[in-house]
């Protein structure tokens, strides 16, 4: 099979795509990818011909840390789901962040076949408290080796966080869903208020 190689160039700016969607793609049981669907196309800016048949890895981005695809694919052989705050690379060179979500699809024999991913975007807040970890890991990776940045990873996660890296995406989502509840509870209120005084200055005039 020939394989497209993956972009090499590296662009400082996010791609543009529908972030209410979802991007789906199924992969066998080694990440070759058998399905995409649109959404995926438009954020990865490769068409679906290009992208059947390659690895799922071509999309990776230098800025992620190995040892995050390392903890990830662990969960997954072990037949776990697993959510993980990914940064991909586009065909041009672009960038998108996207939490994962996974299905473990499996034969009659209850043997994984492959995997259906679904990932949808990720708030900038999240962004920004998880983007520090991977640069930091990046680096030693490059002076220190794999080894060594996944030994500082687990040591952090111990720590700092004192959660699996699955339980700190875990709540640094629901940290935002709480926030943004109370920023829509806020917007009500205000919007109840401007609504409560609206009617007070009616005048009898302008009811009849």
């Amino acid at each position: 099979m020939n394989h497209i190689p993956p972009t090499q160039q590296t662009v400082n700016e996010e791609v543009q795509w529908n972030k209410e969607k979802t991007i789906v793609s199924k992969t066998d049981a080694f990440g070759t990818i058998l399905y995409v669907n649109d959404v995926f196309c438009e954020a990865s800016e490769y068409s679906k011909v290009e992208l059947i048949g390659e690895p799922h890895n071509i999309i990776r981005h230098p800025d992620m840390p190995k040892v995050a695809f390392k903890v990830l694919w662990k969960a997954l052989k072990d037949g776990k789901n697993f959510h993980a705050i990914v940064k991909n690379r586009t065909k041009s060179g672009k960038y998108y962040w996207v939490i994962t979500d996974f299905i473990i699809d499996r034969n009659e024999k209850n043997e994984i076949t492959g995997y259906t991913g679904r990932r949808k975007a990720v708030p900038n807040s999240v962004i920004e408290k998880i983007e520090p970890i991977y640069k930091t890991l990046v680096e030693i990776e490059k002076l220190k080796g794999e080894k060594a940045s996944e030994l500082y990873f687990n040591a952090y996660l111990n720590e700092e966080i004192g959660k699996s890296y699955d339980e700190f995406v875990l709540d640094l989502f629901e940290e935002e869903v709480a926030k943004q509840k109370k920023r829509n509870a806020i917007a009500k209120r205000e919007n109840i208020f401007k609504k409560g005084l609206n009617w007070f200055f009616v005048t009898e005039y302008e009811m009849s």
